[in-house]
């Protein structure tokens, strides 16, 4: 019987059709290896270094299988790139009848009803007037009701939240929309697909049943392809969590009066109602303080003004709670609302309730201790309760569904071992591999680890790495990342560099993401310094990027409340946790950041990493043992040596 390999290898249909393809050993070998796991019904971790062709390895194989099979990305980039990109070209390479589909959450779809109560909610601008005009126009020609589809709206739009649906506030089938709904459709489409491409939040909503109204996908499957698998940990403690926000409960009390027009105008005390909670949601927010805040309830939750706030705004939801009860049968929408209430009342009471152990922030009496924690911005306030141990629930729901699961991503060991991966997510019987990349790091790049730099946690340090960094920026003529761990640290070096280098600087903030990456690659000699979104899923190919600078490594802050409520419950059960999380965390976000640097066989470059600590602290080892295999320098010369030997012409040189 033919292998799946086969149709990648030499005499292979891909060779024949697919321009510039090539044959990598080690993609055959994994692809060797996954076909096994979906034959035997096992569960893989597959490290696949960069550039390996991992999602080719698995594709082939899934689609060979005639299973039904649910892939599953970390993000909503690579869901379009696979399904409209990768499946189309491996389908017609293999010469298969197959009916793929693609699954996002409910808010990337248009809602048709919220769509029709749009207009009557009374908080639109006249910029949000034209969008929503835009939106309705759009909404008689779409078939899909993915609002990515609708480019001249932008996807931070005000008007999005306004004509898309959550769990929260979709009727369900009792909706006048619900034959012509998108969410429905593509569920429906899901359900018949034999491979379904799908993102994590998707896959954790199904699994907990976040979607109730609809039917479910998961027990259908035959196996899951978890791709971006790192990512899933951190993805999986947002998601098993419970939050109330100041979002939330606007949207309550505007959805609450949009249902009262329409539907029970006799009822002006429901309007009163709605606004007061409005106000209280908003003067709760003051009472929180500064913007950017991220700490634990444990700090706030006894001061007077809090509690007051709190007590203000869980009396004015009550009051709205009781008239939506009376007003529920008046139509669905109201109905609908009411049970929203309710939902945010039980939400908010874990916050009343004052069980927080004094010293950790989190109830010791709950099973799947949580830790309470919020975070504040200009206008808006989230309050989180987060499991802190995200691996016991995790296997509570996977033991529930297909025995094969293939956890993949360019980013799983630590220090040559999968035990952070697994011990994160609750493997406990699993095969492992690692595919390394076919890049030549040891001709293709160089790690240059400066000397003399003062420690991180000194003013003087972020000066001094840019002092170090400008022969390195000035050799590779710009054409590079700066990768930071705080906002402070980026502005800091761009304010120092902006004088210094002739080359055009960008910094985050300054333009959206896909645009900022745009202009980068569009402008000669480019510098563009970001932090943690820059760090991955971020592709430049080609001689705009030739060298990365990462200003420190990336540990997590320890003052972050759920980080540290992580490390307490780690030190409680008698283990290190500066060893067993702390650092295996910074090491999978430290090998994300350097792997923007080789993306394709032709690419060359320099990683630069300013923190003294890799070379003087013993766990520096474990960092450097877990990155590819670059050969190192601490002399600028060799960094100017390596730029020179590549010159290529067309590019400038530093002036």
């Amino acid at each position: 019987m033919q292998r799946a390999s086969e149709y990648l290898g030499q005499d292979g249909p891909f060779c024949e059709q697919i321009p510039g393809y090539q044959v990598r050993q080690n993609q055959l070998v994994l692809c060797d290896a996954i076909e096994d796991a979906l034959q035997s019904g096992q569960v893989l971790a597959a490290e696949a270094g960069t550039g390996i062709g991992k999602t080719f390895a698995y594709l082939v194989p899934s689609l060979l299988a005639g299973k039904k099979v649910i892939i599953s990305t970390g993000t909503r980039h690579l869901q379009d790139q696979l399904f409209h990109t990768d499946l189309p070209r491996v389908i017609k390479a293999l010469s298969i009848q197959s009916t793929p589909a693609l699954l996002k959450g409910r808010s990337n779809y248009l809602c048709l009803h919220r769509l029709t109560m749009a207009p009557h909610l009374g908080f639109i601008n006249r910029e949000s007037r034209a969008s929503l005009a835009e939106v309705e126009e759009w909404s008689k020609l779409t078939q899909s009701g993915d609002i990515s589809e609708l480019k001249t709206v932008a996807e931070d739009s005000y008007i999005w939240p306004m004509v898309t649906s959550t769990a929260d506030n979709c009727l369900g089938s009792e909706c006048d929309k619900w034959d012509s709904c998108f969410i429905v459709n593509a569920r429906k489409n899901a359900q018949a697909a034999d491979v379904v491409v799908i993102n994590h939040h998707l896959l954790l909503a199904d699994m907990t049943l976040k979607n109730e109204g609809f039917a479910e996908l998961l027990p259908e499957a035959d196996a899951f392809i978890i791709d971006e698998a790192h990512q899933l940990y951190d993805v999986a403690a947002r998601f098993f969590g419970n939050v109330v926000s100041s979002r939330q409960l606007i949207s309550l009390a505007r959805d609450s009066i949009a249902e009262q027009v329409n539907e029970a105008s006799d009822m002006a005390e429901l309007r009163d109602y709605a606004e007061e909670l409005e106000r209280s949601a908003r003067d709760f927010r003051i009472t929180l303080g500064d913007s950017g805040l991220r700490e634990t309830w444990l700090k706030v939750q006894n001061k007077p003004s809090v509690k007051q706030s709190l007590d203000n705004l869980e009396n004015t939801l009550k009051d709205l709670l009781a008239v939506l009860e009376l007003a529920a049968e008046r139509s669905r929408g109201l109905e609908q609302c009411y049970e929203r209430a309710q939902g945010l009342m039980a939400r908010l009471k874990v916050f009343r309730a004052n069980t927080n152990d004094p010293e950790t922030g989190y109830d010791e009496a709950d099973e799947d201790r949580s830790v309470l924690w919020y975070e504040t911005y200009t206008k808006s306030f989230m309050l989180h309760a987060t499991p802190i141990d995200v691996a016991l629930i995790f296997r509570k729901h996977t033991d529930n569904f297909s025995k094969t699961w293939l956890f993949t991503s360019a980013t799983l060991q630590v220090n040559k071992k999968f035990d952070h991966f697994a011990h994160n997510i609750g493997l406990e019987k699993y095969s492992s591999g690692v595919w390394d990349s076919p890049f030549d790091y040891q001709q293709q790049s160089l790690l240059y680890l400066p000397e003399g730099l003062p420690q991180p946690s000194e003013p003087s340090y972020t000066t001094a790495l840019m002092e170090a960094a400008i022969p390195v920026l000035n050799a590779s003529r710009g054409r590079a990342f700066l990768l930071f761990t705080s906002y402070y640290a980026m502005h800091k070096a761009y304010d120092y560099l902006k004088q210094r280098l002739p080359f055009e600087l960008l910094m985050q903030g300054d333009l959206p993401k896909h645009q900022l990456l745009e202009k980068f690659r569009e402008t000669d000699n480019a510098i563009l310094l970001g932090t943690s979104s820059f760090w991955e899923g971020v592709d430049v190919r080609g001689e705009s990027l030739s060298c990365v600078i990462i200003d420190k490594l990336p540990f997590a802050s320890p003052g972050d409340p759920v980080m540290q409520a992580r490390i307490d419950a780690i030190k409680r059960s008698g283990g290190q946790p500066f060893m067993e999380f702390q650092v295996p965390q910074a090491v999978i976000a430290l090998k994300q950041g350097v792997g923007r640097l080789i993306r394709d066989v032709n690419d060359s470059g320099v990683v630069m990493i300013g923190d003294p600590r890799l070379k003087q602290k013993t766990y520096g080892r474990i960092f450097l043992n877990s990155l590819p295999s670059m050969p190192q320098t601490s002399d600028i010369k060799d960094i100017e040596t390596f730029f020179s030997a590549r010159v290529t012409p067309g590019i400038p040189e530093a002036v």
